[in-house]
């Protein structure tokens, strides 16, 4: 890698080049300015860095001593929080506090709905991610498993009237479920309604929900509606002559052509757990897609269906209001950010002394400033603020570091104070339990809390690890301590005066394939209080939306705000297995289930670069798979070896006998086309780097920092790159 000295700093030259030609050009900021404050800032703060992940390590170390200290007995959880106290893991809580946050645009503030995650890495998926703020509500049915393929309503290659026709009956009974008309339904409609003076002919129930609409030459194309802040657009072709993207809307006799749902109301543009970049290249081709986004400009080509065409942001969608003016609705998601936490260094600068910057400081540096593009034309934020989440943070000091390098940005780039807004990742251990102080650290520029339980399951694994063998994964789902985790952040969060400033969020559905499911069940995420919910694709967020028609959230978290806080003592409920009998086979299942999850998602990782993919699990059933996913597995089976669960010839055994089965199911997985040739881990075992890295993950699994995967994966990753 050429690096070139820039302000006692060693900077990759294809970051450097970045920076000084397309990052800070138009910013008015001097680049000169730049390099030297961040030199400044950077050699100030990576001590702190520093320092902060040794007390992690210290307070593991006597975690660690006081479980072995205490093995075979019962754990009195009374002592343990005392113990857990007086090592300064558990932080005492001060007084009642609001948070102050200001210049929150709605889309946090005000409306509940989806939040969808995308690697930034990828121009295509960021675009898609962008533009999900609108979902076709027929696309969304048409092609998922909501309607269900009986009496001939199968999905083929051709386009199959009889689905179609159940498409339109589900979509007529979202309407009048939450659009619905006086002594009559939506589906009497015999054609296209008329808007005559603003008004329509139609009598709604709720009047106020008819709020604009649109004609081409004349002619009605959609009628605008909006429920619980979110906006349902209904389009019409009256001749015809709208590009078949639906062709449902052709056999539908009012000649509704789609639907559109607002579905994707943010979403984060991910440079952590769905990407893989461990140098400056890959850090690069993330930060120049970020800057394409602020700027407005991002486009890329797409071949789709035989057909070439460029894909760009949409642009604002526009109507006419009951009182005759012009509405202009935005066309796309509000965008936030996703740095890296602490942990990572970047080999794309170092340091005086030549060591690796830390990637979350040089994140925070370079993404801000991509987003003040942004102010000029507004496309993304019309409050002028910068949002970024920040993952992996283990207590409110790092909070507090967190907000420290975010002062120093600001500073750098003469922004005002609180311009970078913070969404909090609730996923750590020591987060959780001292959630309320997280917040207290950042009250002028929090903007969510999101329970991350991926991560926060690999976590509860291994901070506890030497307390005794863990249940088994599937278990973890209902297990006390989850349950009082994910309440928790709801309690905090009202307490904390989250509602109608900030976002409550939780986690992710990961089967993207599975839409009925995800329709049955993620309704409960509003009903908890939370009023964003992380959903893996546009479809996804589509479907997801109408659970936020289905419940007005701001109400439900007006009844959630004086309930019984959760018990500290919950949260802090170990799930280690009482006096485990597990069979045999129950234990190779259990292995095999999480080594073929591991190799199925590290050899993506390592070989091809893939950070976030839907990769087959043991049943070839589609889920979305990230770091967060592969830190459970991993740990879980250390755990195990840690306690003589299975043994490391029998995991080893289990590794190799897997590989071969993600062999196959790789060759033919048409996720993977486009990349270069898919290599066998079975092949050879010694020499495959994907195979050997997802060893160590396991094998070395208890000492890696909080069991952390990255260090392993991009030592790997670089290894394979060379």
């Amino acid at each position: 890698m050429d690096y070139i000295s820039q302000n006692k700093l060693s900077v990759a030259g294809v970051l450097f080049r970045f920076v000084n030609d397309e990052l800070l050009p138009s910013t008015n900021i001097d680049p000169k300015k730049f390099w030297s404050c961040l030199s400044k800032y950077a050699h100030e703060l990576a001590p702190k860095n520093k320092e902060l992940l040794e007390v992690r390590e210290n307070l593991q170390k006597q975690i660690d001593i006081w479980h072995k200290n205490k093995k075979d007995k019962k754990i009195n959880l009374k002592e343990y929080s005392n113990f857990l106290k007086k090592i300064g893991y558990l932080k005492k809580e001060s007084k009642k506090f609001q948070i102050e946050t200001k210049n929150v645009d709605h889309e946090i503030s005000k409306i509940a709905g989806p939040q969808l995650v995308v690697p930034v890495m990828n121009a295509r998926y960021a675009l898609n991610a962008a533009n999900a703020r609108w979902g076709s509500l027929y696309n969304a049915l048409y092609g998922t498993d909501v309607i269900s393929e009986t009496n001939g309503a199968e999905r083929r290659k051709k386009y199959n009237r009889i689905r179609g026709e159940k498409v339109i009956e589900y979509a007529r009974n979202i309407l009048d479920a939450y659009v619905p008309l006086q002594k009559t339904s939506w589906k009497n409609i015999p054609g296209i309604p008329k808007v005559e003076n603003n008004q329509l002919n139609l009598k709604l129930k709720n009047p106020k929900q008819f709020v604009g609409y649109a004609k081409k030459l004349n002619n009605l194309s959609s009628l605008l509606f909006v429920n619980n802040n979110l906006h349902i657009d209904i389009t019409f072709d009256p001749d015809g002559t709208l590009e078949v993207f639906n062709p449902e809307g052709n056999q539908d006799k009012a000649a509704i052509h789609d639907i559109f749902l607002e579905s994707a109301i943010t979403t984060i543009m991910d440079h952590e757990d769905s990407v893989a970049a461990v140098d400056a290249k890959d850090k690069v081709l993330g930060y120049k897609n970020w800057l394409g986004l602020m700027k407005g400009n991002l486009q890329t080509e797409i071949q789709k269906n035989g057909k070439k065409f460029i894909r760009q942001l949409n642009p604002d969608r526009e109507y006419v209001s009951t009182n005759g003016n012009n509405i202009k609705l935005h066309g796309r998601a509000l965008m936030l950010n996703r740095n890296v936490g602490h942990l990572m260094t970047n080999p794309s600068i170092l340091l005086k002394d030549g060591s690796e910057i830390p990637e979350g400081i040089m994140d925070a540096f370079i993404t801000t400033a991509a987003a003040i593009h942004d102010f000029k034309n507004k496309g993304n934020s019309r409050t002028n603020s910068i949002y970024i989440v920040k993952p992996k943070m283990h207590g409110p000091d790092e909070v507090a570091f967190a907000n420290l390098i975010f002062e120093k940005v600001e500073k750098t780039l003469e922004l005002k104070k609180y311009a970078i807004k913070i969404g909090i990742m609730d996923e750590e251990r020591r987060t959780s339990v001292n959630l309320k102080e997280c917040v207290r650290a950042v009250k002028n520029r929090v903007v969510f809390i999101n329970t991350g339980f991926l991560d926060r399951t690999g976590d509860e694994i291994h901070t506890s690890m030497e307390a005794g063998p863990m249940i088994k994964k599937g278990s973890m789902k209902t297990s006390k301590w989850i349950s009082a985790y994910e309440n928790n952040n709801v309690d905090v969060g009202l307490r904390c005066g989250f509602s109608g400033i900030a976002q409550i969020g939780k986690g992710m559905w990961a089967a993207p394939d599975k839409m009925a499911d995800m329709i049955e069940q993620k309704i409960n995420h509003p009903k908890s209080g939370a009023n964003c919910a992380w959903v893996p694709s546009p479809t996804a967020a589509t479907l997801h939306a109408l659970h936020y028609h289905q419940l007005d959230v701001f109400s439900k978290q007006k009844e959630l705000k004086n309930k019984i806080a959760t018990k500290l003592t919950n949260i802090l409920t170990i799930p280690i297995a009482d006096r485990p009998k597990w069979s045999t086979k129950e234990i190779t299942k259990e292995l095999e289930n999480n080594t073929q999850g591991i190799l199925g998602y590290v050899v993506r990782w390592i070989d091809q670069g893939v950070g976030c993919s839907k990769v087959p699990d043991i049943n070839n059933v589609g889920l979305m798979e990230d770091r967060a996913t592969l830190r459970i597995s991993s740990q879980h089976i250390a755990n195990w070896l840690h306690h003589g669960i299975c043994s490391k010839e029998q995991v080893l055994k289990t590794m190799k006998k897997m590989a071969k089965i993600v062999d196959k199911q790789n060759v033919r997985d048409p996720a993977l086309k486009g990349y270069a040739s898919y290599k066998p881990m079975s092949d050879n075992y010694d020499t495959s780097i994907a195979f050997k890295a997802a060893c160590e993950l396991v094998f070395h699994g208890r000492a890696q920092p909080s069991g952390y995967t990255e260090p392993i994966l991009h030592l790997n990753r670089l290894l394979k790159k060379i």
